[in-house]
């Protein structure tokens, strides 16, 4: 079945020709006119879009990171400027600026299209929806806009009058107020209804903001079931927290005065998961690219107060065990991390159980051990952030620290020899073969028993893999056998839009042996004629293709790299006209010939002279070729 049916209307003003384009079939869940579809697609840049969730380098014209959809250590994704689209080289996936940030952040098209247009300046035309609009708007969205609103509630509150307290006390911890406004930091008094309020002001449904866990709904027997909706956050300092993209996800509250517990957090929502993001992101994440490294430490304050003291590259772990999401998230912008935790022995054990973490990341982690009863924020104010920084870059590798940590001093003979066994336990756990023979060696040095022996042991204990794991495919070993001259053609529509006219006038198409392809390229050819889009690059044309093998090849055959040579350009047009052309007349006249066969079998002189004529015909017309 063809990827797209053109629809034979196609020529005809105002006609609907892209009925499988997936932009315009979302688009009416978000009321985004088309015409303001392709200005974002114009305006908004790749490489600085992906930029903010990947650390690229240029390499030439293009630029290329660690890929955000799967694990690897050596760059495989492509993003190319002058195409406006992306591919991996590891895992297939690929496309342009609206495809990216809806797998990278989990958003439907009309999100990720609002967010660009935000981004890039444009206004989208709102109108009033119905009440059953309202009601099949995303979820998402909606919880989205109750943060943002609660965002600027809180803010409100912290410099109001009833802020005061709350103010007092970041005064009281140094913090400036210009770094308080840069992170939106709010307060929620002691009301427990006052948020409500505002949100039953500015007509946000409640359900929502419950939903948000902005609000709690309570049933209490009073004689009859009545339901109470309050606050969920009373008598707090409010931290925003925002994804990478600078919207607002959820938020941590740190109690005034006395309460428990010290630090609320909101709970998961269709928008938040507390162990796959990070606090600060959206903020740090350039000076992190600037300095190389990042520095993560476990709360909000210990983040808000190392900046406060002019250290831009951190990241905090939003008051929970480290996970592997969140290690994944830090890998896209650095491979330096510095582990900043409490010197207490609750701090130590976090930092041990992160290191198999950050090995099976690839990522290299100094553990920075702070001096007993300093956290993060304790240390800055006391000895400033060049005695911090200075204490990082003495650090240990955290494999050096859980070594000492682990082997220690062991006075008895059987406290070393438990200890060798946990160290060999541990590296049985490890895939990467060089990583644990590196491991290895540093126990050895450490214990002075032979490393050989030492292999021996550890094969013991070694867990063996259920299976081999599952083989990334790249999709192109499920395409069938495609005809490689005419997909040539295919790839050099879309990365010379300028050359659909000619392709019209050649009749080319009407050569071509692929059913599929052929549909592909009318689709092209009339998105192209059609819409009349000035300069379009190849990304404006990629939802022609439907999902899947034959799209992630496209655009990985786009993104290998082309001339723009114009003299090149056009001999390579007019050879893969003529190549098309020559071999479906070879075809044709292959077949002719069978036919003239069986005419001559049957003494059938009108049908012999009439394949004879056509025989010659074809003749004539590849001679001109």
């Amino acid at each position: 079945m063809p990827i797209v049916r053109l629809l034979r209307e196609a020529s005809l003003p105002g006609a609907t020709v892209f009925q499988a384009n997936p932009l315009r079939a979302v688009n009416l869940e978000g009321h985004i006119p088309q015409d303001k579809i392709e200005e974002i697609q114009r305006r908004a840049d790749i490489v600085e879009l992906v930029s903010e969730y990947v650390t690229l380098k240029k390499a030439g014209k293009d630029f290329w990171g660690l890929c955000p959809f799967h694990k690897e250590k050596t760059p495989s994704f492509k993003v190319s400027r002058d195409k406006q689209m992306y591919y991996c080289f590891g895992c297939a996936e690929g496309g342009h600026v609206f495809t990216f940030l809806m797998k990278v952040s989990n958003m439907t098209f009309p999100e990720a299209a609002r967010h660009l247009a935000r981004k890039t300046g444009i206004v989208i035309p709102e109108r009033a929806m119905s009440d059953q609009e309202r009601r099949q708007y995303g979820l998402r969205e909606q919880i989205y806009r109750a943060n943002e609103a609660a965002t600027v509630f809180f803010t409100g509150s912290l410099f109001s009058a009833a802020g005061l307290e709350a103010r007092e006390y970041l005064k009281k911890r140094g913090i400036r107020e210009d770094v308080v406004r840069e992170f939106r930091l709010g307060y929620a008094d002691r009301g427990g209804r006052t948020l409500k309020g505002f949100f039953e002001k500015k007509s946000v449904p409640l359900e929502v903001a419950c939903q948000a866990g902005l609000l709690v709904a309570k049933t209490e027997e009073n004689g009859e079931n009545r339901r109470d909706v309050y606050d969920r956050f009373r008598g707090r300092l409010i931290f925003p927290i925002e994804d990478a993209g600078g919207r607002v996800m959820a938020f941590g509250g740190r109690v005034i005065g006395q309460g428990e517990p010290k630090y609320l957090n909101s709970p998961e929502t269709p928008v938040f998961s507390k162990g796959r993001n990070l606090y600060g992101l959206n903020r740090t994440k350039e000076g992190i690219r600037k300095s190389g490294y990042a520095i993560l430490v476990e709360g909000y304050f210990d983040l808000i107060s190392l900046w406060n003291a002019g250290l831009t590259n951190v990241l905090a772990s939003l008051g929970t065990a480290l996970t592997a999401e969140q290690v994944e998230l830090m890998r896209r912008y650095t491979e330096q991390v510095a582990i900043l935790f409490d010197g207490d022995e609750a701090g130590k054990k976090a930092l041990k159980r992160s290191l198999p973490l950050f090995l099976a990341a690839g990522l290299q982690a100094r553990a920075v051990v702070l001096p007993e009863k300093n956290d993060p924020d304790d240390y800055v104010r006391r000895y400033g952030k060049e005695s911090l920084e200075e204490l990082i870059a003495g650090a240990p590798t955290l494999v050096d620290y859980y070594i000492d940590d682990i082997m220690g001093d062991q006075g008895t003979l059987e406290g070393k020899q438990n200890a060798v066994k946990e160290a060999l336990l541990f590296l049985s756990t490890l895939d990467d073969a060089i990583v644990r023979n590196l491991f290895l060696k540093r126990i050895a040095d450490k214990t002075g028993i032979d490393q050989e022996l030492l292999k021996k042991e550890m094969s013991r204990p070694r867990k063996t893999s259920a299976g081999p794991g599952p083989q990334r495919n790249t999709g192109e070993s499920t395409l069938r056998a495609l005809d490689k001259v005419e997909f040539s053609l295919i790839l050099f529509l879309l990365q010379h839009p300028e050359s659909i006219a000619k392709v019209g006038e050649t009749g080319v198409l009407d050569y071509f042996t692929d059913n599929e392809l052929r549909d592909l390229a009318q689709t092209i050819i009339a998105k192209g004629l059609v819409e009349g889009v000035a300069d379009p690059g190849a990304s404006f044309y990629l939802d022609c293709l439907d999902d899947g093998p034959l799209k992630g090849l496209i655009v990985k055959s786009l993104l290998e790299g082309w001339t723009d040579d114009e003299r090149v350009c056009e001999r390579y047009f007019t050879d893969m006209v003529k190549q098309i052309k020559r071999k479906c007349l070879k075809r044709r006249s292959k077949a002719l010939t069978i036919e003239l066969g069986k005419a001559q079998e049957k003494g059938d002189s009108e049908w012999q002279n009439r394949l004879s004529l056509e025989k010659t015909k074809l003749v004539e017309e590849e001679k001109l070729l």
